[in-house]
C-alpha cells in the first residue's frame, strides 16, 4: 500500500526539523546560553518531542507565509524564509530553554541569540526542508498552503 502524500509530508517535515535544529540549537545552548551538556541533553530531548507535533505545522506555516508575502527574487526569498522561521520558532525555543532550567536572563539571551541564528539559518533551513521533501517524493516546496488532508 503506497504511503499517502500527507504521511510523507509529515515524515519529511519532521525529519528535516529534528535533524537540523537538534544540531544548531544544541550548539547554541552549550556555547551561547552556557548550559551544561546534561542540560542541553534535556533541552534537546524536550525539543525533539516538541518538534514532532510542530514540524508539519511549521511546513504549512512557511508555505502560507511565503504565499502571502510573495517574495520576489533571491533576496526576497531569503528574507521571507528568515522571517517565517524567526516568527514561528523563537517563541517555542524560549519556552524550551526556560523549562529546561535556564534562568530568565540566560533564556532571553539565548533566545536573542537564537533569533539571530534564525535570521542566518532561515534560508539554509528552507533549502534543507525542500531537499528532504524531494527525498520523500514531494515536489516543490511543500503541499498546498494550509492543506491538512492528503
Amino acid at each position: 500500500m503506497p504511503v499517502s502524500v500527507g504521511t510523507r509530508s509529515f515524515l519529511a517535515d519532521t525529519l528535516a526539523l529534528i535533524l537540523f535544529f537538534t544540531l544548531t540549537s544544541g550548539l547554541n545552548e552549550r556555547f551561547v546560553v552556557g548550559m551544561e551538556w546534561s542540560e542541553v541533553l534535556v533541552s534537546r530531548s524536550i525539543g525533539a518531542a516538541l518538534m514532532v507535533p510542530t514540524a508539519r505545522p511549521y511546513g504549512l506555516w512557511r508555505e502560507w507565509f511565503l504565499a502571502r508575502v510573495r517574495p520576489e527574487g533571491r533576496v526576497g526569498t531569503v528574507l521571507a524564509d528568515c522571517a517565517a522561521l524567526l516568527l514561528f520558532q523563537v517563541p517555542i525555543y524560549l519556552a524550551i530553554v526556560l523549562v529546561s532550567g535556564a534562568d530568565l536572563v540566560s533564556a532571553l539571551r539565548g533566545s536573542a541569540s537564537f533569533a539571530v541564528l534564525m535570521l542566518v539559518l532561515g534560508r539554509p533551513y528552507g533549502l534543507w526542508l525542500e531537499w528532504v521533501r524531494r527525498r520523500f517524493g514531494l515536489e516543490g516546496p511543500g503541499r498546498r498552503p494550509m492543506s491538512l488532508g492528503g
